[in-house]
């Protein structure tokens, strides 16, 4: 009988490692925690009492399955930011776009595949501001036997980049929204959940630890609410090779930039003898608007070095440090080879122009009589009580029109000083229609509104092709003929630069209802957000899947 087994045990170790797709299975307990930090205590919502939460490992193709356990008060939606979702909008996780939210004491099973999809993803929770806690990285690795287009690291690490209140952040955002006033800033950054030692706290920071001569691929995700961050290690130049889970051309930086929502996968070379080295992360503004100004700290550590050795510093970019964003941002390619091509749209079918703008409406109940908000062609978004896609799905009337303005009302000098009385915005929930694979450019125009502001928008359900940038008002007769259309970069989290514009073009092959939005949060609630209707196209293979049995119900 043994010698039956080790037969077939040696036979099992001569069979070729599978390569077909497997079915991952998490479990997300939505729970409570006291954590720590800057020395004081708070009550925190976490998965699985982890902060930042657990890393989703997977590989390209595979098919994950999630089951969310709502132990909060709190509804709860979970977002995974930069998967495709081909036809199961059901799982994209927006509440009241594509599902209503999970209920306290009530489950949801996330179901979706990871088709054509390899690199640095994240999710977190995309309903008020839990996901300031709610987070935490998902990363796809390529199909068994298939290599990286870049040297292999000898090892990989998950940097999650964050920000940390004091405070409770939903008293946070329920005391801005009161007063119509902007809300407190962080009172600090994280790395790895960790702001490291900061003024009147001498806390512990991350510690990166690497081996001399060996080699990392970080994936770092910015998974602030508000902020843009500068990342930096002293001492060591990183190689940048992918953003949004798309490969780039690589290429070699001291200083990275990343918006919240976006990714960016880095190789470090661990080319020093030994030593420690600061590790840090501080905001990027260059527009007259509060930050919080302190910097997040971890350290590089080699092996073998006495941690009483002292850590060499770096100095940091200016919080307005608008060159180095630009030179960061102007640096980035799609990889374009035979095996990863950049299939950007040629042909255009649906040309619009979005204006992104501040704005302040009335609010007698508020400090000032007014409030401030946020708006899209002068739309500020109102969410529904039930979602959009079951609206859709089901062809409920009266949840949404299919009205959203292509360009803005009124044409003005976007970038300009403007009027008082030009800061009102209209309200509704109001979608764009387009038709299965129809092509679509979007210039995204930044506006003077009250203020320039940096945008980060997010496109859920696509990626897309960033083919232009500049400063000013967007000239179409100038402007597009300098676009890209060769290797712009790919991805799914863009920054509109302040007072500036950005054009992306990207192919609607994905049928259901797409949430495009500002991924500074407090932006997203003051309405800077919009949805696009992608109607089925020929067959089922074109069409959404019915709803799964345990959707939530509102």
């Amino acid at each position: 009988m043994m010698w039956i087994r080790i037969t077939l045990l040696i036979a099992a170790c001569m069979l070729p490692l599978s390569v077909e797709a497997m079915v991952r299975h998490y479990k997300f307990n939505v729970v409570v925690k006291n954590v720590t930090r800057l020395c004081s205590t708070k009550p925190i919502v976490t998965i699985n009492g982890k902060f930042p939460g657990p890393t989703i490992y997977a590989r390209e193709d595979d098919t994950v399955l999630i089951k969310v356990v709502n132990h909060v008060k709190y509804n709860v939606s979970i977002h995974w930011h930069g998967i495709r979702q081909l036809r199961t909008g059901w799982a994209d996780g927006p509440a009241y776009i594509t599902q209503c939210p999970i209920q306290p004491g009530k489950v949801y099973m996330y179901n979706f595949t990871l088709t054509g999809q390899r690199g640095t993803l994240w999710w977190h929770a995309h309903i008020l501001w839990l996901r300031s806690t709610l987070h935490g990285a998902l990363v796809i690795l390529p199909k068994l036997g298939v290599p990286y287009p870049f040297p292999k690291p000898h090892t990989e690490k998950v940097l999650v980049l964050s920000e940390w209140w004091k405070s409770d952040t939903e008293a946070i955002i329920n005391e801005a929204l009161k007063s119509g006033l902007a809300p407190n800033v962080s009172d600090a950054h994280t790395i790895n959940g960790h702001p490291g030692p900061v003024q009147h706290c001498a806390s512990g920071g991350y510690k990166l630890q690497v081996q001399a001569g060996n080699s990392y691929l970080l994936r770092i995700v910015n998974a602030a609410l508000n902020e843009e961050l500068f990342f930096k290690i002293a001492g060591h130049q990183l190689t940048v090779v992918e953003v949004d889970a798309v490969y780039t051309k690589p290429f070699k930086t001291d200083t990275i930039v990343i918006a919240p929502g976006q990714t960016t996968n880095v190789l470090l070379k661990a080319n020093r003898a030994a030593g420690k080295y600061l590790v840090a992360a501080s905001p990027f503004m260059d527009s007259p608007i509060a930050v919080d100004n302190v910097t997040a700290t971890a350290t590089l550590h080699y092996s073998g070095s006495l941690s009483s050795t002292i850590t060499t510093l770096t100095s940091l970019p200016p919080k307005n440090a608008t060159p180095v964003a630009t030179t960061f941002t102007d640096s980035l390619r799609s990889l374009n080879s035979k095996k990863y091509p950049a299939r950007v749209p040629q042909k255009v079918d649906h040309s619009l122009f979005f204006t992104v703008s501040l704005g302040v409406n009335p609010c007698p109940t508020c400090v000032n009589g007014s409030k401030v908000v946020a708006a899209i062609n002068n739309v500020t978004f109102v969410m529904p009580k039930v979602s959009l896609l079951q609206a859709h799905y089901f062809n409920i009337s009266g949840v949404f029109t299919d009205d959203f303005p292509s360009k803005p009302p009124v044409v003005y000098d976007f970038t300009g000083t403007q009027q008082p009385a030009n800061l009102r915005t209209n309200r509704g929930t109001r979608l764009y229609r387009l038709a299965y694979n129809s092509t679509v450019q979007l210039v995204l125009q930044d506006t003077g509104m009250i203020t320039p502001e940096n945008h980060p928008i997010h496109l859920h359900g696509f990626n897309f092709f960033v083919v232009g940038r500049g400063q000013g008002n967007f000239n179409p007769k100038r402007d597009t003929k300098k676009f890209n259309l060769k290797d712009p970069v790919e991805r799914n989290t863009v920054g509109v630069p302040s007072g500036g514009w950005t054009a992306i073009r990207f192919r609607a092959d994905n049928p259901g209802v797409w949430f495009m939005h500002c991924h500074l949060e407090i932006h997203t609630t003051w309405g800077l957000k919009m949805a696009f209707v992608v109607d089925n196209g020929k067959g089922p293979n074109e069409s959404i899947l019915p709803p799964p049995s345990d959707l939530p119900k509102c």
